[in-house]
């Protein structure tokens, strides 16, 4: 259906797939998800007293994925062979401290972590691009917008929050559960502190309760091109915080995923690449650089 007008932006409803993926995470806690095997480039940067692991697959504007907390770059694994189908230049990052990627005892904070990105823009040459960022990476993609909006083309910001009062209260579920046993178990095998996983999440936990905190005029500074897509039963963030977004951006878009909730990219990826790709289309990447 059309968009439906809504404030500022817009509201779109994207249809269910006829077939389920993986709404359970059944798969994904037996299996988990990577990356397609090959990148065309790997590697490490140091930025701040620490190593920030990347790949790169494709060629074409850059667009950048930013995984969850918790979690890694693998975990956008289902989104990178359409993107680079579409003729993009696909860069992933494990986030700091995560993955790959290792950090120092500083706590946690999203422009720190945003500052990492820049670095590795920094070391491929890519001058903009456009972002992809789930949960914690949609809010470092958003930091990174408002903060340096000349290395930005657009952000699909995917099911997090820019203030505390855009959450819901903690309520375990099976799915979380599921989600946090492969997390556990990418963490032990990918990370240079396998036996940490504790200190990690809750260092990650603490960040997350605390921030961010954006007032309404610091979003309404935002000036890059910003989808909210928010999943009709996401467990962590409020319907109501996402049209917030929506409306205290300029010209942000509002998208509703339904049948999914917060781990839509697992659950039903086809559903979740489409919107990804409406948002590319809509996005001005000419100029986004796709580094050399």
């Amino acid at each position: 259906m059309g968009p439906l007008l809504f404030d500022k932006g817009a509201v779109e409803l994207w249809g269910s797939d006829m077939n389920l993926y993986d709404d359970d995470l059944v798969k994904f806690e037996a299996e988990g998800v990577g990356l397609p095997p090959d990148p065309d480039l790997q590697g490490h940067v140091l930025h701040d007293r620490a190593r920030i692991w990347y790949a790169t697959y494709g060629a074409g504007p850059a667009v950048i994925l930013l995984h969850g907390g918790m979690g890694h770059s693998g975990n956008l694994g289902n989104q990178v062979p359409d993107l680079v189908r579409g003729g993009h230049r696909v860069v992933v990052i494990d986030s700091r401290g995560h993955g790959r990627s290792t950090r120092d005892e500083r706590p946690y904070s999203y422009q720190l972590m945003a500052s990492d990105v820049l670095a590795v823009m920094n070391e491929l040459q890519i001058d903009r691009a456009a972002f992809v960022g789930w949960s914690d990476g949609a809010c470092i993609a958003l930091v990174l917008a408002h903060d340096t909006p000349e290395r930005s083309a657009g952000v699909f910001f995917f099911a997090c929050n820019m203030d505390p009062s855009g959450t819901r209260p903690f309520e375990f579920t099976p799915v979380i559960g599921r989600c946090l046993n492969r997390h556990t178990k990418d963490y032990e095998a990918l990370s240079a502190t396998p036996d940490q996983f504790k200190a990690f999440s809750d260092a990650v936990g603490e960040m997350q309760r605390t921030q961010p905190n954006y007032s309404a005029r610091e979003l309404g500074e935002i000036k890059v091109p910003v989808v909210i897509a928010q999943a009709e039963h996401d467990e962590f963030i409020k319907l109501e915080h996402a049209e917030y977004l929506a409306r205290s951006i300029p010209r942000a878009q509002l998208v509703l995923l339904p049948g999914v909730s917060h781990f839509a990219p697992l659950q039903r990826p086809d559903q979740f690449n489409r919107a990804v790709g409406e948002f590319l289309d809509r996005v001005s990447l000419g100029s986004a650089g796709s580094g050399s």
